[in-house]
């Protein structure tokens, strides 16, 4: 039976609540820009929770004002060991603008959907107000929008190219990536007594040290010295010619230890853990979470991001797939750290004991909802491979992408009593299910696994992501050509018709990317147009810190051959792409014709009456 959470059951957000629980001081102290919700969905209190696994008193400053005398950064005075900073489960920047630098009207992460309760550069921010007023107290940064900014980056919202953000805050230390094993290691060593500023060498960690200082010593690494900040600021070739070693670094199962000269002082980026196995990721999601917002928020509206993901399930971390305008390899990591089919039933059974489930779980997925257990089948071949992505420019052979386990996991939770429908909101990988581009996997298992989702976890409509239908865009985003998407939609309608359901397939597509031009934004209108489809899920490229495509609309050179390639960059280039999406609107069709004046096959076809 469903019993309602006592506020000593929340992590402690006032400085009341702590002493409820008989706290005097605090260990750690977390200052995130989000609003604390506390779900393993949620950063803030997946770090919370796991730090009160350790023994240690743990308190949260969620969306503190930056804006008055600073009393919410001093409600619980200074903690004992630390205060992590983190902008919360969205980069800040991300979180605020559009792609055309226009600010958001909402914040799905505030109550209300409230867009003023955080700061551009919250860990900045943050870090700086915590410096001021507590200057001899460590603060260790974390969370994506510190991890895509451990090293030199360009930021889109300035249109800089700016340091790590150790340099700009004063940080004492950056954890990047999923953050629960340097945590620990963290604690461990404060634990014993050994003092936070000789702590430097923690793996998926970064600090900074003097220029002048001798390195600490790591166990059986190597060292790999980067082009310094300042010599990225003069050459945009040498900053494009830098990310492919960040990148390469970052996706190895035996990383180097990266170094980078700023100014007076050098960032340390020590070689990530290992992938988290099983019982590790296991206990960051079993840990005792309310699952639910703080009680302070009721009389301010829902938090529409806890509401999308209230009733959904994260089965696995990580995504080999290395696209490169996404982050969730540089943050996640490319290899698959998946769930135990236990723990996952266990937080099924948790959530329809929840007083408003209603028998749906929005989502059993992932990042991408189809690698679970997907990993090397010779995991000696892994340790000495250097591909960012595990299925461009072809599917290693080495992996293996059987669907297997997930059906299991999906037909294991339809069974259970109080389970009506567990659909999948993440995306699919839709190329590991085409034969042409996967030929090493089992094609029962696939078929078997496109079945189960149309017949069991569609609503309607299944999301997939071909992005684009020029090949040479698709090459530069890592993703496989236009017509493994054709196959497998042909695919998809003839199972569609003979299962008598009518589903729509609904693909998702980007404007603006490096490599995109005008006409191949006006073919992709004319093929999709062919098959059927009038775009809803689009999007312009934004360039966020940390990824190849990125690197090159700053640059203008591909940081793996240092080629040139050509990026939409003004608001009306961008616009203009972006409009192609919707030819079919009556207001465009005098655009389209002058657009295309010199191209009468490509205009005909896109507004001829037909189709």
């Amino acid at each position: 039976m469903y019993q309602e959470p006592k506020i000593t059951d929340w992590l402690p957000i006032t400085r009341k609540e702590m002493k409820k629980r008989g706290w005097e001081e605090l260990d750690v102290i977390i200052v995130t820009g989000d609003a604390y919700v506390d779900h393993p969905s949620f950063g803030a209190a997946v770090i919370g929770r796991l730090i009160e696994s350790e023994g240690y008193r743990i308190g949260i400053i969620p969306q503190p004002n930056w804006q008055d005398d600073m009393r919410d950064f001093k409600k619980f005075g200074a903690p004992r060991l630390f205060f992590g900073v983190t902008d919360g489960n969205m980069d800040s920047m991300v979180n605020h603008y559009t792609a055309n630098k226009r600010l958001r009207s909402n914040d799905a992460f505030t109550p209300g959907g409230e867009n003023h309760f955080r700061p551009d550069y919250s860990s900045v921010v943050y870090t700086k107000a915590l410096k001021e007023i507590y200057p001899d107290t460590p603060v260790v940064l974390g969370g994506v929008g510190a991890s895509l900014r451990r090293l030199t980056h360009y930021d889109y919202w300035s249109d800089q190219l700016k340091p790590s953000i150790l340099q700009e805050t004063g940080a004492d230390m950056l954890i990047y990536g999923m953050g629960e094993n340097p945590l620990i290691e963290l604690l461990r060593l404060l634990g014993k007594g050994i003092p936070f500023e000789s702590i430097k060498t923690i793996p998926q960690t970064a600090v900074l040290i003097p220029i002048h200082e001798e390195l600490p010593n790591i166990k059986n690494g190597e060292d790999f010295e980067l082009t310094s900040h300042e010599e990225c600021l003069k050459d945009k070739l040498k900053f494009a010619a830098n990310f492919k070693n960040i990148e390469q670094e970052s996706n190895k199962m035996n990383a180097r230890r990266l170094i980078q000269k700023v100014g007076n002082v050098q960032v340390i980026v020590n070689p990530p853990f290992p992938t988290m196995i099983e019982k590790e990721i296991d206990h960051s999601f079993d840990l005792p979470y309310t699952r639910l917002p703080h009680p302070k928020y009721k009389k301010r509206g829902d938090i529409p991001a806890f509401e999308m993901i209230k009733f959904s399930i994260n089965l696995h971390r990580g995504c080999f797939g290395g696209c490169s305008f996404c982050t969730i390899s540089a943050h996640q990591g490319k290899f698959i750290a998946s769930r135990s089919k236990k723990s996952i039933l266990a937080e099924v059974d948790k959530v329809t004991k929840m007083p408003d489930f209603k028998g749906y779980l929005s989502d059993l997925g992932g990042p991408s909802a189809n690698m679970y257990r997907m990993q090397g089948v010779d995991l000696a071949i892994c340790e000495t491979c250097i591909r960012p992505s595990c299925i461009d420019p072809n599917v290693c052979y080495n992996l293996d992408t059987s669907h297997k386990d997930l059906l299991d996991i999906y037909r294991s939770v339809d069974q259970h009593p109080d389970i009506k429908k567990a659909f999948i909101g993440s995306g699919i990988r839709y190329d590991l299910l085409v034969k042409e581009r996967n030929p090493q996997a089992d094609e029962k298992i696939m078929n078997e696994y496109i079945e189960q989702v149309m017949t069991r976890h569609v609503s309607g409509r299944l999301k997939v992501a071909p992005e684009h239908t020029s090949d040479d865009t698709l090459k530069i985003m890592r993703k496989p050509s236009f017509k493994y998407f054709k196959l497998f939609a042909s695919q998809f309608f003839k199972l569609n018709k003979k299962l008598g359901l009518k589903l729509q397939l609904i693909p998702y597509f980007i404007s603006s990317h490096p490599e995109s031009n005008a006409i191949d934004m006006a073919n992709l209108a004319a093929e999709t147009k062919d098959m059927g489809f009038r775009l809803e899920q689009v999007q312009d490229f934004t360039p966020t810190p940390m990824t190849v495509a990125t690197v090159i609309y700053y640059s203008g050179y591909h940081p793996y051959t240092l080629k040139k390639v050509y990026t939409a960059k003004s608001k009306q280039e961008k616009l203009d792409q972006h409009r192609f999406f919707f030819w079919y609107k009556s207001e465009n069709f005098q655009w389209i014709k002058k657009t295309l004046r010199d191209q009468p096959k490509l205009l005909n076809k896109l507004l001829a009456r037909k189709n």
